[in-house]
């Protein structure tokens, strides 16, 4: 990502912050100064600005880049409508959290709930890439109703949790309970994968529209897609039967 803001961390994040206002509606057309006054909440009722926080500087060209530990952030990038949002290292709970719409991509670690639905909504991601190249804690991707989630390490329990629709890419292994209670979606294994008892087996077959998806993870996002999850089959398990029974999981096998 060339151009855009650039945001710095100036000291340590001491204590959660809730981000879920920084990058709320028309975010992408703000000067760093504009920006810099979006609130950060520490507390129940106490706000810092974003400008507090950060040092920021660039020109608004519907991008931006966050730089420094902000694994003590939760909910950045809730509810993103547009832009691109790049975030270096790792980042605390929520991130993406109910995003329709623009990119975030995290190079670290995300903590729990990554791309998932607020605690009071019915459905969660509603379109937008969420790309994570490290690994992500439970309950990534839960009732996502479009979009696409990608995982570059390991995910957590209940990645998908209640899917509606969507997609969700694992590159290593998915945690217990993977896509409970899905209705439909899919959850793309390319690595360990515990199929839940609620989903039945059906076949396994090369899906084309996957190297698609696959193909543009590589080419977008450089994620690390090889040439053997081009080449393997994938088993598809059908699921979770305990609700509609339309998700699935597309688990990848060697042969």
């Amino acid at each position: 990502m060339s151009g855009g803001i650039q945001a710095r961390l100036r000291a340590p994040l001491t204590r959660n912050a809730d981000f879920g206002e920084v990058l709320a509606g028309g975010w992408t057309t703000l000067p760093p100064a504009e920006l810099a006054r979006r609130p950060v909440f520490v507390s129940a009722d106490r706000a810092m600005s974003l400008g507090d926080l950060f040092d920021l500087s660039g020109t608004p060209a519907g991008s931006i880049r966050f730089e420094g530990d902000l694994s003590g952030a939760s909910r950045l990038g809730m509810g993103l409508t547009e832009g691109a949002v790049v975030i270096e290292g790792t980042v605390g709970r929520e991130v993406g959290l109910n995003m329709s719409g623009g990119s975030i991509i995290v190079t670290g670690n995300a903590g729990p709930r990554a791309g998932a639905a607020a605690s009071e909504a019915r459905r969660g991601m509603t379109g937008g890439e969420l790309i994570v190249r490290g690994s992500v804690a439970e309950e990534a991707g839960s009732r996502m109703r479009r979009g696409l989630v990608a995982v570059g390490g390991s995910a957590g329990a209940h990645v998908g949790a209640g899917m509606i629709a969507g997609s969700l890419v694992v590159f290593g292994d998915a945690g217990p309970s993977a896509g409970l209670w899905s209705k439909r979606g899919s959850i793309v294994a390319l690595g360990a994968v515990i199929i839940p008892s609620t989903y039945t087996y059906a076949c396994a077959y090369r899906p084309t529209y996957l190297r698609l998806v696959l193909g543009r993870l590589r080419a977008r996002y450089a994620m690390p897609v090889e040439e053997r999850h081009l080449s393997g089959l994938f088993r598809r398990y059908s699921g979770d039967l305990a609700d509609m029974g339309k998700g699935e999981i597309l688990a990848w096998t060697p042969e």
